[in-house]
C-alpha cells in the first residue's frame, strides 16, 4: 500500500515556523531576549555597516511584517540591556550583544542538526525553492495590501 506524501501548503508551512520558533524562543528566553529582539540584534549584526535606527527598523520590519513602533520600541529596550550601543547617528551590537547571539546559536546548532539532519538534499532544495517562491508571492500580495 502506497503512502501519499503530505502536500505543502499554509497550514504546514505555519505548523513548521511554529514548532522551529518555539525551539528557539526556549533558548533566547534563557538568555532574556525575546524573538523580536534576536531578530534586531542579528540583523545589526550581519549589516556589516553600522545603520541609523530608522534603517535598521526598516530592514527588521521588511522580515517580519510588523509594526515599526513595535521594532522601535524593541530597538530601545537592546540599547537599555547594553546589547546595542549608539555610536553618533549609528547603531552599533556590543560585544554584549555579539556574545548572546553567539550563545545562542551555539545552543540551538544541535537542536537544528537534529531537526534537519537526514533529510535528502534534493528535498531541501525542493522546499528552498517552494519557499522562496511563496515568500516572493506573499510579499508581493503584502505590498498590494498596503497600496
Amino acid at each position: 500500500m502506497a503512502t501519499t506524501a503530505p502536500v505543502a501548503d499554509a497550514r504546514a508551512l505555519a505548523l513548521a515556523h511554529y514548532a522551529a520558533r518555539g525551539v528557539l524562543e526556549h533558548v533566547l528566553a534563557r538568555h532574556g531576549i525575546t524573538f523580536q529582539q534576536q531578530v534586531v540584534l542579528r540583523t545589526a549584526v550581519t549589516a556589516g555597516v553600522p545603520q541609523t535606527p530608522d534603517e535598521l527598523v526598516a530592514q527588521v520590519q521588511g522580515l517580519l511584517k510588523t509594526d515599526p513602533a513595535g521594532i522601535r520600541a524593541t530597538v530601545d529596550d537592546l540599547l537599555a540591556e547594553r546589547l546595542l550601543t549608539e555610536d553618533g547617528t549609528h547603531l552599533r551590537p556590543t560585544d554584549e550583544g555579539r556574545d548572546v547571539l553567539a550563545d545562542v546559536a551555539a545552543e540551538t546548532a544541535p537542536v537544528s542538526a537534529r531537526v534537519w539532519g537526514g533529510i535528502p538534499a534534493e528535498d531541501l532544495a525542493a522546499a528552498g525553492r517552494v519557499l522562496a517562491l511563496v515568500t516572493e508571492r506573499a510579499n508581493a500580495e503584502l505590498a498590494a495590501l498596503n497600496a
